[in-house]
């Protein structure tokens, strides 16, 4: 049986860096002149009004453009681009590729720009459980998967097949995020059910503990390249330092496909794997007794219970769950908080022995609304939670917390990538780069 083949090429200028990692895996071999491309980028979050790093959270501009140029180039003119991304209050993919310069690809190559969460969505039955897909991905007759490369904290990696979610509406991605449905069980049957032809992971920019802007990237100037979704992933978590043994969502990939998730069964061209390998940690470490991160144990922190999320807790949830965290650091003086317990997702059960209970969520609080251990209920039972309610009904119960120092976190998150470790803003400059093509 013939190998997957799967090149990996070091980065230097992204077009031609790019043109080389699609001939030596031969990308575009089963591409016809006049198939409706889809390209599916991972534009997941972005932030409008604070400071906000795309470094290895989302897709470079640079790679996208580049791809866009190559199938011109190449004689392929039916492209579409494709997400939906979801703010706080709705979609926000327009502001996104309009920041990112995605507009200018329409008035270059033709290219069509779209925002899933503004077009149609078709039902689908996954074996049981029924998810709304976009009708531009279903109906293209190529779908290129352009992730970047990334860890994940709750699926270890996040890569072409996790960037396909992408293609579902909002309750869609939610039900993933289910009691009964497990995560990694999900969202792999999309690449079954989509037309995906060829996965460009974008290594430009690495991301541990991902998959949002609170992880930390690292300048990595890899790109990888394959026509087989699974080999294709399974080399990208090798070079971030995980076995897709490790990988639950790869190994059940894998098992639907009858395949192994060994590398000795991918045939490798371009750079050497082994040498290539930067191993990115995934999670944000716990206390044993799940009391809370290890960074309250260090401060001192008693007297409050922060469950550690799971798998049910959706994206919008876990864009804020690190906010959280740091709101309730800054109200910390030194004091135990006075018996608090943080619980959030869909499957988290209050605990007895705690005077009052945080219910995070529409989710958390309608898993325990009726539950007889809390004594005092603080309910933010947004979809997702306000991190302004949040902060003054903690107030009212003399829990004084300073959004200001959130603000101020995500500043220190945005300064600590320098130009001089190789951050630029120039790779997502999409004016820029069209300027420069």
């Amino acid at each position: 049986m013939e190998k997957p083949v799967v090149s990996v090429v070091k980065h230097t200028e992204t077009y031609r860096s790019l043109r080389r990692a699609l001939e030596l895996c031969d990308g575009l071999r089963d591409f016809r002149r006049d198939d409706r491309i889809l390209i599916k980028p991972n534009l997941v979050a972005w932030d409008f009004d604070l400071p906000f790093p795309p470094y290895g959270v989302v897709t470079t501009t640079a790679v996208v453009f580049a791809l866009v140029r190559i199938l011109c180039e190449e004689g392929y003119s039916r492209i579409t681009i494709g997400e939906a991304s979801l703010g706080i209050e709705g979609s926000i993919t327009k502001d996104i590729y309009r920041t990112l310069g995605y507009e200018k690809l329409r008035a270059k190559y033709g290219v069509e720009i779209v925002d899933f969460n503004e077009d149609e969505f078709v039902r689908l039955d996954f074996e049981g459980l029924e998810l709304s897909v976009a009708k531009k991905a279903l109906e293209a007759d190529k779908v290129i998967s352009v992730p970047v490369l990334k860890t994940h904290n709750q699926c270890k990696v996040s890569l072409g097949i996790k960037n396909l979610k992408g293609c579902l509406n909002r309750q869609s991605k939610m039900r993933c995020h289910g009691k009964t449905a497990e995560l990694d069980h999900t969202f792999p049957l999309l690449a079954e059910k989509l037309p995906l032809a060829l996965t460009v992971i974008d290594g430009i920019y690495a991301l541990a503990k991902g998959p949002g802007p609170t992880g930390k990237a690292v300048r990595k100037d890899i790109l990888v390249a394959s026509r087989d979704a699974l080999a294709c992933d399974i080399v990208g978590a090798a070079l971030i330092g995980y076995s897709a043994d490790e990988v639950e969502h790869l190994k059940f990939f894998a098992r639907r496909r009858q395949r192994s998730t060994a590398l000795s069964e991918i045939e490798l061209r371009g750079e050497p794997l082994e040498n290539n390998i930067t191993p990115l940690e995934y999670d944000w470490e716990w206390t044993e007794d799940n009391t809370g991160p290890e960074g309250f144990r260090k401060r001192g922190i008693t007297g409050i219970a922060v469950r550690k999320y799971d798998s049910t807790l959706c994206t919008s949830c876990s864009k804020l769950f690190n906010p959280m965290l740091i709101l309730l650091m800054s109200a910390f003086k030194g004091e135990p908080f006075p018996g608090i317990e943080v619980v959030t997702g869909k499957k988290q059960l209050a605990s007895p022995g705690f005077e009052k209970t945080v219910l995070f969520g529409r989710c958390a609080y309608q898993q325990n609304k009726d539950n007889p251990h809390i004594k005092k209920a603080i309910a933010i039972k947004g979809c997702p939670p306000d991190l302004r309610e949040f902060e003054e009904l903690l107030r009212k119960e003399g829990i004084n917390c300073d959004y200001n120092a959130y603000v101020a976190y995500r500043q220190y998150l945005y300064n600590r990538y320098l130009e001089k470790d190789g951050f630029s803003m120039d790779l997502f400059d999409g004016e820029r780069l069209l300027a420069g093509a």
